[in-house]
Order: C-alpha cells, then sequence, then structure tokens
C-alpha cells in the first residue's frame, strides 16, 4: 500500500511543468559556468538558453 502511494507521488510530481524543470536546470547551470569562458563562452550559453526555452514551451 506504501509503495503504491509512493508511486502515485512520484508520478504526480514528474509531470508537466515539474518535469521540465528537472532537465532545464541543468542545462541553464552548465550554460551559466560555460559563459564564463572567455569569447566563446557567451555564444554557447545563448545557445544553451534558447534550447533550455524550447524545453520549457513542450505541452506535457
Amino acid at each position: 500500500m506504501i509503495r503504491m502511494m509512493i508511486l502515485a507521488g512520484m508520478l504526480l510530481l514528474l509531470q508537466g511543468c515539474v518535469l521540465t524543470k528537472v532537465v532545464t536546470v541543468p542545462m541553464r547551470v552548465t550554460g551559466a559556468v560555460i559563459s564564463i569562458i572567455p569569447v566563446v563562452g557567451n555564444t554557447v550559453h545563448d545557445g544553451i538558453d534558447t534550447a533550455a526555452d524550447v524545453v520549457d514551451d513542450v505541452p506535457i
């Protein structure tokens, strides 16, 4: 019974907005770390940020 309740709770948490945030937050953090690199860092950061925005817009 407890396993079913835990499973149901996990399924509720991993739907929609929470699922996309689980994917995009590490992307955005990686982009922020890469932006420290001179010259190409900001370009790469902008590309990763654009990709994260697309993932956020996925209708789940």
